[in-house]
């Protein structure tokens, strides 16, 4: 924690409770931010949770996505975001305008996108989908109608082999975290705790997920490690999820897999890093700065968010 966390905190909760404020923040942000928060959780929850509370401004504590997740589904809320500089590298990767002269390349195709994405590029998709959820968006929709799938090529890598579909053209855009793992470190761990389970979450390239024990989302990953009998993790994802794992489960061991980089022990999203107690309180104090979106985008956002959630 940070040396004058007590004091930040105090500031935090008395301008909460002044401005009736909840603070959402997502499991790969600093364990002090996590601390502070009244709701922990994977990007599209949180979306869910702010819309489902009371509160007429939320504070979203994760990555310009995110905080724009939360502004569509929650139009007549302030969300706030106290540091908009911190994006995505998955969610960068794929232009809104770049990806709309792609989707023209493939008239027939069937957008579905990670929620991972611009507010820009969900307003081009017809359905959204999160990594716990991927396979039973795509295994919704019939075979024989071929997908435009966005922008993670991981991810849809995977889902394409899990479903056996060729029709499934990938956007060519990864995760800066989950595209450096290393295979070599891996399995070093393994021969050094043999007794370990890998688990690794889908964003991951292919080499790495073959390894796995487990792949799934974080939320996934989480329940995994709570409900299997081994008492010892690698983590290979990133690093942040290691705070609520070892506050649900003490009596386990999670070790972080690190990177290509030698100079790196685990896998940090350095834009998740960026937001701090400073910049949050500040932001929570000067109601700024404030996501705004205009309404049409929204809309065609809001649309693909919620032909996902109506699938059952």
């Amino acid at each position: 924690m940070v040396e004058n966390f007590a004091e930040l905190r105090s500031e935090i909760e008395e301008l909460k409770r002044k401005k009736g404020a909840v603070i959402m923040a997502h499991y790969y942000t600093r364990p002090e931010i996590q601390a502070v928060a009244d709701f922990l959780g994977d990007s599209l929850a949180l979306s869910v949770e702010a819309q489902k509370c009371d509160a007429e401004i939320i504070l979203f504590a994760g990555v310009n996505f995110m905080a724009e997740t939360a502004k569509v589904l929650s139009p007549e809320k302030k969300i706030l975001i106290p540091c908009p500089e911190a994006g995505c590298s998955l969610a960068e990767s794929c232009d809104a305008a770049e990806f709309a002269e792609f989707k023209k390349r493939y008239p027939d195709h069937l957008v579905v996108s990670y929620v991972n994405t611009s507010v820009g590029v969900k307003a081009l998709t017809d359905v959204c989908c999160t990594s716990s959820n991927a396979l039973k968006v795509v295994e919704s929709i019939p075979a024989e109608q071929p997908i435009i799938f966005a922008p993670d090529r991981n991810l849809g890598s995977y889902i394409k082999k899990l479903t056996g579909r060729e029709n499934i053209v990938l956007w060519d855009g990864a995760c800066h975290v989950h595209e450096e793992f290393s295979l070599e470190k891996i399995l070093q761990l393994k021969s050094e705790h043999p007794e370990a389970k890998v688990v690794v979450h889908p964003e991951c390239r292919d080499y790495i997920v073959k390894v796995a024990d487990f792949t799934g989302s974080t939320a996934a990953i989480l329940e995994y490690c709570g409900e299997c009998g081994a008492d010892e993790f690698i983590v290979v994802t990133e690093s942040g999820i290691l705070e609520e794992m070892r506050k649900r489960f003490p009596e386990k061991s999670f070790i972080p897999a690190p990177p290509e980089d030698s100079a790196c022990a685990c896998n940090e999203c350095r834009y998740m890093k960026m937001v701090t107690l400073e910049n949050l309180r500040d932001c929570l104090r000067d109601e700024s700065p404030e996501v705004v979106i205009d309404e049409a985008t929204r809309a065609a956002a809001e649309r693909s968010i919620k032909n996902m959630i109506a699938i059952k």
